[in-house]
Protein backbone atom coordinates (compact mmCIF):
# COMPACT_ATOMS: atom_id res chain seq x y z
CA UNK A 1 0.00 0.00 0.00
CA UNK A 2 1.05 3.53 -1.23
CA UNK A 3 0.66 5.92 1.70
CA UNK A 4 2.72 9.12 -0.20
CA UNK A 5 -0.35 10.61 -1.63
CA UNK A 6 -2.57 10.82 1.28
CA UNK A 7 0.78 12.37 3.09
CA UNK A 8 1.32 14.80 0.81
CA UNK A 9 -2.53 15.61 0.47
CA UNK A 10 -2.45 15.85 4.69
CA UNK A 11 0.59 18.32 4.35
CA UNK A 12 -0.59 20.21 1.79
CA UNK A 13 -4.12 20.50 3.88
CA UNK A 14 -2.24 21.71 7.10
CA UNK A 15 0.32 24.10 5.10
CA UNK A 16 -3.00 25.73 3.76
CA UNK A 17 -4.93 25.79 6.77
CA UNK A 18 -2.01 27.67 8.53
CA UNK A 19 -0.76 30.16 5.84
CA UNK A 20 -4.50 31.63 6.03
CA UNK A 21 -4.27 33.22 9.73
CA UNK A 22 -0.49 34.04 8.92
CA UNK A 23 -1.56 36.16 5.73
CA UNK A 24 -4.65 37.89 7.95
CA UNK A 25 -1.94 38.71 10.76
CA UNK A 26 0.66 40.00 8.42
CA UNK A 27 -2.11 42.29 6.70
CA UNK A 28 -3.04 43.30 10.46
CA UNK A 29 -0.04 43.99 11.91
CA UNK A 30 2.20 45.43 8.55
CA UNK A 31 0.07 45.68 5.90
CA UNK A 32 0.22 44.59 2.66
CA UNK A 33 3.29 45.91 2.65
CA UNK A 34 4.70 42.42 4.19
CA UNK A 35 4.19 40.71 0.79
CA UNK A 36 8.04 40.59 1.07
CA UNK A 37 8.12 38.16 3.96
CA UNK A 38 5.59 35.62 2.05
CA UNK A 39 7.96 36.08 -1.18
CA UNK A 40 10.92 35.55 1.21
CA UNK A 41 9.60 32.31 2.96
CA UNK A 42 8.48 31.04 -0.43
CA UNK A 43 12.29 31.14 -1.92
CA UNK A 44 13.21 29.38 1.44
CA UNK A 45 10.87 26.65 1.09
CA UNK A 46 11.83 26.81 -3.00
CA UNK A 47 15.54 26.25 -2.16
CA UNK A 48 15.10 23.47 0.37
CA UNK A 49 12.56 21.46 -1.90
CA UNK A 50 15.17 21.51 -4.31
CA UNK A 51 17.91 20.27 -2.04
CA UNK A 52 15.90 17.44 -0.17
CA UNK A 53 16.48 14.30 -1.58
CA UNK A 54 13.47 12.86 -0.03
CA UNK A 55 10.95 13.15 -2.44
CA UNK A 56 7.52 13.23 0.04
CA UNK A 57 9.69 15.90 2.00
CA UNK A 58 10.98 17.49 -0.91
CA UNK A 59 7.22 17.75 -2.15
CA UNK A 60 5.62 19.45 1.18
CA UNK A 61 8.41 21.55 0.78
CA UNK A 62 7.34 22.84 -2.54
CA UNK A 63 3.90 23.29 -1.66
CA UNK A 64 5.13 25.21 0.88
CA UNK A 65 6.51 27.15 -1.45
CA UNK A 66 3.84 28.19 -3.53
CA UNK A 67 1.23 28.25 -0.95
CA UNK A 68 3.49 31.34 0.36
CA UNK A 69 3.64 32.66 -2.95
CA UNK A 70 -0.20 32.68 -2.98
CA UNK A 71 0.02 34.02 -0.16
CA UNK A 72 1.38 37.18 -1.57
CA UNK A 73 -1.69 37.96 -3.70
CA UNK A 74 -3.80 36.82 -0.26
CA UNK A 75 -2.58 39.53 1.47
CA UNK A 76 -3.37 42.19 -0.65
CA UNK A 77 -6.66 40.68 -1.24
CA UNK A 78 -6.79 40.84 2.56
CA UNK A 79 -6.28 44.52 2.55
CA UNK A 80 -9.62 45.19 0.08
CA UNK A 81 -11.26 42.70 2.60
CA UNK A 82 -10.44 45.46 5.34
CA UNK A 83 -11.84 47.96 3.79
CA UNK A 84 -14.83 46.52 2.95
CA UNK A 85 -15.36 45.71 6.45
CA UNK A 86 -15.20 42.23 6.48
CA UNK A 87 -12.14 42.17 8.69
CA UNK A 88 -11.37 43.97 11.33
CA UNK A 89 -8.34 47.14 10.98
CA UNK A 90 -5.94 47.56 13.21
CA UNK A 91 -6.41 50.39 14.63
CA UNK A 92 -3.26 51.64 15.18
CA UNK A 93 -3.49 51.97 11.18
CA UNK A 94 -6.98 53.47 11.06
CA UNK A 95 -5.43 56.34 9.02
CA UNK A 96 -3.61 54.67 6.51
CA UNK A 97 -7.05 52.48 5.66
CA UNK A 98 -9.36 56.07 6.06
CA UNK A 99 -7.01 57.58 3.29
CA UNK A 100 -7.50 54.23 0.65
CA UNK A 101 -10.88 55.24 1.83
CA UNK A 102 -10.88 58.12 0.48
CA UNK A 103 -9.50 57.05 -3.05
CA UNK A 104 -12.08 54.41 -3.39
Amino acid sequence: MNLNGIIVGAAVFLIIGICHPIVIKLEYHWGKQSWWVMALAGVVFSAFSIFVDNLILSTILGAAAFSCFWGIHEIICQEKRVLRGWFPENPKRHDYYEKLRGRC
